[in-house]
């Protein structure tokens, strides 16, 4: 059967060439870093290439870039982390609806813990409105945290603008850009920000290990303690394969981000025309310029997006109703809620996410098997959608 892999958001296969690049760090060159022997200065070394690596792409310092285990603990990190050093200033953090569970249930447990939060509330396309930031912002604000992309709709925000006015109020602000590194260009400098969480797997790297990107001057307490690591910023032993695979994925991204992003965009595009033309009654989510190149979300009315999945995984295509961490949940999506998606319409939604390895011919044969097996679910639905094309 053919297989046809639509689910990049959730994550991407590792590089060949990054696997290479690991390899001896599972094998001969498998020091601790923190050792003082000769095998734990070549992982010491390896980690500092990684590390200058990372910053030379973001455009920052090799001494801003603390590596963890994924965008979760980096998120984790940057909130919980300035939250609790900066508890004495202030004990207000602004965000948005549509931020990924890192990020909500993080902002979540530190209301429980007396923070007060602000949640954004987006417009039709994902988008948070930056007068909507300036507002809510008062004299006790110490953090704002909005993403960079949708992890759902793949909608790209306003960061620059957000992040200018938050420096002009001296207010750290941290970006969850776990779907735009890699995938666009990533400037801390020019967006303005003060945190920046990544995670390797989401860009043709290994799992289990990313980066948080923090402006030298920025305060956070640590969440782990131990040892020295990451400048007492982040106790345990380094993860040396992961991170010397997750600097190379990054390299490898862009030298060749132009060419990438365009051919995604271009078969995305194909992929959304074919659907428009032979399915009826499809919402298309997110905005139709400001998105990630890859990204295409939609609603198939009178169906339920769970089955759709089955249905399209039975025909050999992968994809996912929305966030791969959200999987499992019967709750419709809340960044559809936010957008003002109606909840009949949002439980027939899927994510479908274009990587660098896809084809037109895989395109064609999604659109062979998408529209019949859309039928199929619609003739077993109790609602009859009508002909009308969204």
């Amino acid at each position: 059967m053919r297989t046809v892999y639509l689910d990049h958001s959730a994550t991407t296969p590792v590089h060949p060439d990054v696997v290479e690049a690991m390899l001896p760090f599972f094998t001969e060159e498998y020091g601790n870093a923190s050792s003082i022997h000769r095998f734990g200065r070549n992982a010491r070394v390896a980690v500092d290439e990684a590390r200058e690596k990372v910053a030379r792409l973001l455009n920052a310092q090799d001494q801003e870039i603390y590596f963890t285990s994924g965008g979760t603990e980096g998120d984790n990190l940057a909130i919980k982390g300035v939250a609790w050093a900066l508890r004495d200033k202030g004990d207000h953090i602004i965000t948005s609806q549509i931020e990924h569970e890192a990020v909500l249930n993080t902002c979540r447990y530190l209301e429980r813990n007396g923070f007060e939060v602000n949640y954004l509330p987006v417009d039709q396309y994902g988008m948070v409105d930056p007068t909507d930031v300036r507002k809510a912002i008062t004299d006790k604000t110490i953090l704002i945290s909005v993403m960079h992309a949708n992890n759902e709709v793949g909608t790209i925000q306003p960061i620059a603008e957000i992040g200018a006015m938050a420096r002009q109020r001296e207010i750290l602000f941290h970006t969850d850009a776990v779907q735009t590194v890699g995938k666009l260009p990533v400037d801390v400098k020019a967006l303005s920000v003060d945190l920046l969480s990544m995670s390797g797997h989401k860009f043709y790297g290994p799992k289990g290990v990313g980066a948080l990107y923090m402006r030298k001057g920025a305060k956070i307490q640590p969440l782990a303690h131990g040892g020295h690591h990451e400048n007492w910023k982040r106790a345990g032993t380094e993860n040396i394969p992961g991170i010397v695979g997750m600097a190379k994925a990054m390299e490898i991204c862009y030298q060749e981000l132009d060419i990438v992003s365009k051919k995604e965009s271009q078969l995305r595009d194909a992929l959304q025309k074919g659907i428009q033309e032979t399915i009826a009654d499809v919402r298309f989510n997110g905005h139709p310029t400001q998105r990630l190149p890859g990204s295409l979300s939609a609603c198939f009315q009178a169906l339920e997006g769970e089955a759709l999945i089955l249905s399209l995984d039975l025909k050999g295509v992968a994809a996912s109703t929305g966030s791969a961490c959200s999987s499992g949940s019967l709750e419709p999506s809340h960044v559809l809620k936010a957008m003002g998606v109606p909840i009949e319409i949002a439980h027939g939604s899927a994510r479908l996410t274009l990587g660098r390895s896809n084809t037109q011919e895989e395109i064609d044969y999604v659109l062979e098997v998408l529209p019949q097996i859309v039928d199929r679910l619609r003739s077993m639905s109790p609602l009859r959608p009508s002909k009308e094309v969204c």
